[in-house]
């Protein structure tokens, strides 16, 4: 298997241009065209994860948190972080990072946090904008089906649970072509009229480069005219942290047990009981006390995540119970999500997730 087959299932589920301004998700060390023989899914690659791999004969570490996060002046193996880098790279072992931009998917980490709890109608709590853009072109009729189908073809016409969405507007286009011009219609020095229709898709803006070089194969003219605007819509299936229901109500006591039981976690921090049935919850994988406004206006009667700090409790203003799992507690499972991906495309591949407990917070 060569690594960039796999990053680009990687990426494909969770694209990099979804990751926050501050990460560093991506492959770390590495080539993308060098052979993989089997990968080794973990939370954070340490260097007890690298020997892991090397005894598990894996040349490859996926990671949900990057071992790289700011930057590197030196690498002489004064800290983990450095002795895990000289480490893999002495052993030949390329290193990939999934961060922020599968915390950001429907369907990435805070979705596994809520299957595991048994959440329904689920969606995202914190919805991105300028995610998205409109692409104008110009077709002949004749051409309209061919150019439109290309265009979804190459991930066009999206929107939430619907597909092939398009707009199509009849009128009359000009044009003289010059005479090193070889036109599709009309001929050099004549003012040509046609009629065409002005196509209208919405596209996520990662997948531009694709969608513009589809447009071009498959449009029939020459010079293809085409218009690109930056939408601040909100992507739905974009953005930070998860808001669910429970099928049926349980009470506080009942949901805080739900949580120590499902996350194998010895102790919850959490805000006062408020006597509330416990039906609504919002939740974020790792350190999510910055959706605490958005958990509370959204009606939630609870709030999973962890890493809060003393005061932010009080924010709260005994409005949503807060529960506080801890944040390696909270994205444990995340590695089944790359499990998933690869073993569903390539069920032949040798995939295997770390036997290794990562977490460097221990309780007494």
């Amino acid at each position: 298997m060569i690594l960039k087959t796999i990053i680009a299932e990687l990426e494909k589920f969770a694209p990099l241009s979804y990751q926050e301004q501050y990460d560093n998700s991506g492959l770390l060390t590495g080539n993308a065209e060098q052979e993989i023989t089997g990968a080794l899914l973990c939370l954070d690659c340490i260097e007890a994860v690298v020997e892991e791999a090397i005894s598990k004969k894996c040349n490859l570490i996926i990671a949900h948190h990057p071992i790289i996060f700011g930057g590197l002046k030196k690498i002489n193996g004064k800290n983990y972080v450095e002795r895990t880098i000289i480490k893999a790279i002495q052993n030949n072992i390329a290193i990939y990072a999934c961060h922020t931009n599968l915390d950001n998917v429907k369907l990435g980490v805070n979705k596994i946090i809520a299957n595991k709890l048994g959440l329904i109608n689920t969606s995202i709590l914190q919805p991105k904008s300028n995610l998205l853009k409109k692409l104008i072109t110009f077709v002949p009729n004749d051409s309209l089906e061919k150019v439109r189908e290309a265009l979804f073809n190459a991930g066009a016409g999206n929107i939430g649970n619907y597909s092939d969405c398009s707009f199509v507007l009849n009128g009359v286009g000009s044009f003289k072509a010059n005479q090193q011009s070889k036109p599709f219609v009309g001929e050099p020095g004549i003012v040509h009229f046609e009629k065409e229709t002005r196509l209208e898709v919405i596209f996520e803006s990662y997948k531009e480069n694709v969608i513009i070089s589809n447009l071009k194969q498959n449009h029939p003219y020459e010079e293809v005219a085409y218009d690109i605007i930056n939408l601040g819509n909100l992507n739905h299936e974009v953005g930070s942290g998860l808001i669910g229901e429970f099928e049926k109500p349980i009470s506080e006591n009942e949901f805080l047990a739900r949580l120590k039981s499902i996350f194998k976690v010895k102790f919850i921090k959490h805000t006062k009981f408020l006597n509330n049935e416990i039906k609504t919850v919002a939740l974020c994988g790792g350190s999510g006390s910055f959706l605490l406004k958005n958990a509370m206006s959204s009606k939630s009667d609870a709030y999973i995540s962890s890493d809060f700090k003393y005061h932010e409790y009080f924010d709260a203003e005994n409005k949503v119970l807060i529960a506080d799992i801890g944040h390696y507690e909270s994205e444990q499972y995340t590695p089944e999500i790359f499990y998933d991906i690869i073993s569903n495309k390539f069920p032949t591949f040798a995939t295997y997730l770390t036997e290794i407990n990562t977490n460097p917070v221990n309780y007494f």
